[in-house]
């Protein structure tokens, strides 16, 4: 599907895609630094070495960007490639790669901050949170609800609610070890402690729904 953020500015004149990331890099180092009302399309401009009329070109307003970003941050980790079900790929296997992906995009520096900033901002501003949910977790959840729902009709796995089961994955993968993470009462998993993890969640899934 294509991008329309790169659709023709005009007769011939098709956006910079160099600058888009530019654009969306400086946005996301903001909005973290920063908080969202403390960072201005002025200042992304000014981080990204843009003019804010080539910021606005390519997104209408903050909110849009806030959300681009946040979609753009989800992608680098977990682009939509993770959830393709393969014929020759055992679904354990395609398991494992996304609950590395996700472990490792929910345990980032950024994502932690990400989601400490929502908390804080949730009482105040319900849009917000809402746009930050919508353009990341949701479209996560809509991924893995497809993937397993492939895996259902395909019979490799007894899932009679796709979407349920997504949720209890994604939930199981977090753990208690994230809550602490995002209470700053916990340091980031050792690499073999992750993968540990990461693999025994995998297990108890697959033994939750075995045909």
């Amino acid at each position: 599907m294509s991008d329309p953020s790169l659709q023709a500015n005009g007769p011939g004149r098709p956006k910079d895609p160099a600058k888009r990331r530019a654009i969306l890099e400086a946005a996301k180092s903001l909005f973290l630094r920063n908080g969202y009302e403390g960072s201005s399309m002025d200042a992304i401009a000014a981080e990204a070495g843009v003019s804010k009329l080539t910021v606005y070109s390519h997104f209408t307003d903050k909110e849009t960007l806030f959300a681009a970003a946040v979609k753009a941050k989800c992608e680098e980790l977990m682009p939509e490639l993770l959830f393709e079900l393969g014929d020759e790929v055992p679904v354990e296997t395609v398991l494992l790669n996304i609950g590395r992906a996700f472990h490792t995009l929910i345990c980032s520096r950024e994502s932690i901050a990400l989601h400490r900033l929502m908390m804080s901002l949730a009482a105040q501003d319900a849009k917000l949170a809402n746009i930050f949910y919508h353009s990341g977790p949701q479209q996560l959840l809509d991924e893995m609800s497809d993937l397993l729902d492939q895996v259902r009709r395909r019979g490799l796995l007894a899932i009679d609610e796709p979407r349920h089961a997504a949720e209890h994955f994604f939930c199981l993968i977090k753990g208690g070890h994230n809550f602490r993470l995002l209470c700053g009462c916990a340091e980031p998993m050792s690499p073999d402690d992750a993968e540990a993890h990461v693999r025994e969640v995998v297990e108890l899934f697959i033994r939750a729904y075995r045909p």
